[in-house]
């Protein structure tokens, strides 16, 4: 991810250069995580599934108990009145978010009513189909739909794939795969997960554990256009370990290699490579 880069905000009306400042000490989402989020690609001249990523968000915002203030039609349209505050050249990550200013009932769920609104486009590269990484597992598992708000793209969620993250890298790896509570494989603490064993593409069945991001979805149907098996299933860290690829798909990167699985080291493999080209294929349609 990207330290610092060229930022616009807009916010309360107007776009705002730099590293905005959105919440007060006595903000509800500061101190109790009623935030949430999407995230959506700009690069090449073109935003694909853009208009995906801003209905998600209203989705996500009315699971915390928020306002969806504004039509996905509406974010999608700053968005792209944004990009011309970039160079043509440049790839961004785009990021609507909507917060609680108050707090409700004994103050600890959102007041509806104190949702604000906010649309952040950065400077991000995306990675190249040689940037991959090496994953384990660790003891941090995905929550419950009734423990946690996992139908929603909300900040609150992150700690834990971060930990989990944490644990990884003191191991010697780059990110963790994420378990649920029965041992089956659900994704990265970045990214969906996918893998290939003879021909057979497979990713972690959506049970409602995880978010079932839209660039999976993207890559399942292109996959599948193409003429590939792509099967929706349960996953075991066995079948990792035994796959011929695997690769992660999210909208950071969108297709990235994963290089090494605890002590399988693998190649960049041609349904991974097959998987990069459709989308930027489709991206550029």
């Amino acid at each position: 991810m990207v330290a610092w880069s060229q930022t616009w905000t807009w916010l309360d009306g107007k776009w705002h250069e730099g590293n905005v400042q959105i919440m007060g000490v006595r903000t509800h989402s500061s101190w109790l995580g009623s935030s949430v989020f999407d995230g959506a690609r700009y690069f090449e001249g073109v935003a694909p599934d853009l208009d995906l990523h801003c209905q998600r968000v209203n989705r996500s915002a009315i699971a915390m108990g928020l306002d969806a203030l504004r039509p996905a039609e509406e974010i999608e349209a700053l968005a792209r009145e944004g990009f011309a505050r970039f160079s043509g050249d440049a790839a961004l990550y785009i990021r609507p978010m909507y917060w609680a200013e108050d707090g409700g009932f004994m103050g600890v769920p959102p007041e509806a009513e104190s949702t604000r609104f906010c649309l952040s486009l950065y400077e991000a590269p995306i990675p190249s189909i040689d940037e991959g990484y090496a994953v384990t597992t660790t003891r941090y598992r995905r929550p419950l739909p009734e423990t946690a708000l996992v139908n929603a793209k909300a900040g609150c969620l992150y700690p834990n794939n971060g930990r989990a993250m944490l644990e990884a890298k003191a191991k010697g790896f780059d990110n963790a795969v994420l378990l649920d509570v029965l041992g089956n494989v659900c994704e990265l603490g970045t990214a969906n997960l996918f893998i290939a064993k003879d021909g057979v593409v497979m990713t972690p069945a959506a049970t409602g554990v995880f978010l079932a991001g839209i660039t999976r979805s993207r890559i399942i149907q292109l996959l599948r256009d193409d003429g590939f098996d792509v099967r929706e299933c349960v996953l075991k860290t066995e079948d990792l370990a035994a796959a011929d690829e695997i690769f992660a798909a999210g909208n950071y990167g969108k297709v990235t290699p994963i290089l090494r699985f605890e002590t399988r080291e693998f190649q960049v493999g041609p349904v991974t490579r097959r998987a990069r080209e459709l989308y930027w294929a489709y991206a550029h349609a």
